[in-house]
């Protein structure tokens, strides 16, 4: 094969890539404008309508490192192509789903085949231009830029699926994707033999059930009540089950996470900041739909349209914004600004009123707080990847995207109690309602300023930055 034509099948395969992480990040958005339909047809009450969110962040979140290290023992291309054919099960059955076990049964699954895409499209990207910085530079800026498209694609089709088709048709769409990409695989992905090693399976385990179940307590929690023996029954299991899985971390000669990778400096803190911006970020979008819909009265396309300025933002902010401003201030400040920027929009939001409108309630805090959220994500990201050894370069990928989801999962089950506790169960009541959103959209301010604080203390900082510009990639 000649050269010309080698580098075109290269970028031809980052492109794929960057579908995966498009994909990966759509899923978690699409849903969002058809959740009160699915709420109707399916019979979801609205605490157990996070499900259908948290169903799949939990197994994203909880099986990452399982795919990291299959792709690292069985080869990234063939993990890569299993995570396709999952995601595809998984879409086919939330589309078919008649009730709610099964919407939730296939949003796991979907989950599940991203834990396998996620992890080993990273790895195949360092593969394809990791030996050249140059070009590294560059896939990276154009890895990067397909989440906040991704998630600027999956609002704006979610409301147009559910406006002009129905809602199933949000899974549907994974369809035709995931089949160009099976097809597409074996002929633009390098291969990587396999090797041999242990696989972790008691580790995914524990990780994945100790995670659910700690959602599981903190969504039950206003039903059945926080004084419960009930909730602090799964709470403690919860707890043991993941302190099992640092024990076992601990002692496996070739375990899923090297434990002793947390004393890299700043590798911690990082993750904390992601985790907690997970934790600010998700229930701000979730309940934003919510209020659109059931208190301004929003369909599913205007309500979809309505939250396109923010991701735009968003994706402008991190692409053009987020790396100059890092190499300029360095990460510690951005991140601290982020937070704070978008505590401040979340604090703004919290005024929302039963009578609101879009350009005063809505459109002034969501600017805010995705210029919060673009300058507070990247440094972050970025800090946590390069805090870590080259050769485990992976590894610190798979943490942080865990860290992230699981802030995800955790912040939308506690801000979901939080807002059930201050009335926004009571549909067709708009002040009660209000009131919940608003609640919700305050105790997210709280976590992005808890995020502000935990980082201005415990993050380092260094003593130069990795330039990330547009520029530096095409010198």
């Amino acid at each position: 094969m000649s050269t010309q034509a080698s580098s075109t099948r290269k970028w031809w395969a980052l492109a794929l890539i960057a579908a995966a992480q498009f994909m990966v990040i759509m899923d978690t958005s699409i849903i969002g404008i058809a959740l009160p339909k699915m709420q109707t047809d399916l019979g979801f009450s609205q605490e157990n309508l996070t499900w259908v969110f948290n169903a799949y962040v939990i197994a994203l979140g909880g099986l990452l490192l399982l795919g990291g290290r299959l792709s690292d023992l069985w080869g990234a291309r063939r993990i890569f192509a299993t995570g396709w054919l999952v995601l595809l099960a998984g879409s086919i059955t939330a589309g078919a789903a008649g009730n709610v076990g099964t919407e939730l049964a296939g949003r796991a699954v979907q989950g599940a085949g991203a834990a396998l895409i996620a992890p080993s499209a990273l790895t195949l990207l360092m593969m394809l231009f990791g030996s050249t910085q140059q070009e590294l530079t560059k896939a990276l800026a154009v890895y990067g830029a397909a989440a906040p498209a991704g998630g600027t694609a999956g609002v704006f089709l979610g409301g147009v699926i559910t406006e002009y088709l129905s809602w199933p048709w949000v899974f549907y769409i994974n369809i035709p994707i995931a089949v160009i990409a099976l097809a597409a695989t074996p002929l633009l992905m390098p291969n990587a033999p396999a090797r041999s090693g242990s696989i972790d399976i008691l580790g995914a385990l524990t990780v994945t059930t100790g995670l659910a179940l700690a959602v599981y307590a903190i969504v039950r929690a206003p039903e059945v009540g926080w004084d419960a023996g009930q909730t602090w029954g799964y709470l403690a299991v919860s707890a043991v089950l993941l302190g099992a899985f640092v024990l076992i971390q601990s002692r496996r000669r070739e375990p899923l996470m090297r434990v002793g990778i947390f004393t890299a400096p700043n590798l911690a803190a990082a993750n904390l900041a992601q985790l907690l911006l997970g934790a600010a970020w998700i229930p701000m979008w979730f309940f934003l739909n919510l209020y659109l819909q059931q208190v301004l009265g929003y369909s599913a396309f205007p309500a979809g349209a309505a939250l396109l300025p923010m991701t735009t933002l968003i994706m402008l902010g991190m692409i053009v914004i987020a790396p100059r401003a890092m190499q300029r201030f360095g990460a510690k400040p951005m991140i601290v600004t982020g937070l704070i920027v978008l505590a401040a929009g979340l604090g703004w939001m919290a005024l929302v009123r039963p009578t609101g409108t879009f350009w005063v309630d809505v459109l002034p805090a969501s600017l805010v707080a995705a210029a919060g959220m673009s300058l507070a994500f990247i440094p972050s990201l970025g800090t946590a990847i390069s805090a870590a050894r080259p050769e485990e370069g992976g590894l610190a990928s798979g943490i942080v995207n865990v860290s992230y989801q699981v802030g995800s999962a955790v912040g939308l089950a506690a801000m979901t109690a939080v807002a059930a506790s201050f009335g926004a169960n009571q549909i067709g009541d708009l002040p009660e309602l209000t009131n919940g959103f608003s609640a919700a959209f305050l105790g997210a301010a709280v976590i992005a300023l808890a995020g502000a604080g935990v980082t201005a203390v415990s993050m380092r900082t260094p003593t130069t930055q990795p330039d990330l510009t547009p520029e530096a990639a095409l010198n």
